[in-house]
């Protein structure tokens, strides 16, 4: 008890870090709950929660469902090679490198200047095997060797949105260029009423992998809220019973679909391409109230 109201004593004395990075006004508000957590705003949309104390700890409900997919993309423990496509605090990372030490990462994340705010405020742990290059997404998918991957993450927003170039079957070529054979991609989507983008992308998905899964919020399903979707894709069965398990278990329960439900949704949606691709919608106001 008196550990807990330490720790709230010196979150309440820390001060929030407010600075101008390349993508707009980043904020680093401390957690009054947990003494030296985190969470990163850019223009006022949540980005990231860290806490260095316990980085296997993850706040925001996308966040705990790409973490159940480290969980599962190797048996307890091993070493895993990943590639992070957008940083943000490096919540992801730090989390794979807590919970698979002598993981080998490499973070894409073209925010120069966010970077060197989270090295300096949030520093990595300098024994974790983290690489961080600040380039663009599908540059930085051209550094990395071939085959080199067993897991690629996307979560890449610029202004609350997923940039075009990030939402094709071009680039799912290039990241299945990376991946080993039987690795995974996983990716963080946000979409609202009518789920057009949400559809668009599994068909992406379905038309580059063999395996396609879904998580997200009831609400979200019904469309009848803006919110987070985590796509799933591998060429090897996925491991979709736990998975649903898992995310069935959380505080904020996500419901996964597969298979043919999951076909049914996207309704006949085209794949997309370089060509037509668009940005992923932007969130209501009403979303980061």
């Amino acid at each position: 008890m008196g550990k807990s109201r330490n720790a709230r004593r010196r979150s309440a004395a820390a001060e929030a870090v407010v600075e101008t990075v390349d993508g707009g006004l980043a904020q680093l508000i401390p957690d009054p709950e947990r003494g030296r957590a985190w969470t990163l705003l850019i223009d006022g949309a949540p980005q990231s929660h860290v806490d260095l104390d316990d980085p296997a700890y993850l706040s925001f409900e996308y966040q705990r469902r790409l973490g159940h997919v480290i969980d599962l993309v190797a048996p307890p423990g091993r070493p895993v090679q990943a590639v992070h496509l957008g940083g943000g605090a490096f919540t992801l990372a730090r989390y794979a490198a807590a919970t698979r030490p002598r993981s080998t990462q490499q973070v894409v994340e073209r925010d120069a200047a966010l970077v060197q705010l989270v090295r300096r405020e949030l520093p990595l742990d300098p024994n974790a095997r983290i690489r961080v290059r600040s380039v663009d997404a599908r540059e930085g998918l051209g550094k990395v060797p071939r085959g080199w991957a067993d897991l690629v993450i996307a979560d890449v927003f610029s202004g609350a949105r997923t940039p075009a170039h990030l939402t094709s079957t071009e680039f799912l070529d290039e990241v299945r260029g990376v991946l080993r054979p039987g690795g995974t991609y996983a990716a963080n989507l946000a979409d609202g009423p009518p789920l057009a983008h949400l559809r668009a992308q599994i068909a992406t998905a379905g038309a580059r992998f063999a395996e396609v899964a879904v998580v997200a919020d009831a609400a979200v399903w019904r469309g009848k809220r803006f919110g987070n979707a985590v796509l799933v894709a591998a060429d090897s069965p996925l491991p979709v019973a736990e998975l649903t398990r898992r995310c069935a278990s959380d505080p904020h329960p996500g419901r996964l679909e597969h298979g043919r439900a999951l076909r049914d949704f996207t309704g006949g949606a085209a794949a997309v391409t370089d060509a037509v691709a668009v940005a992923s919608p932007s969130p209501p106001p009403s979303v980061f109230r």
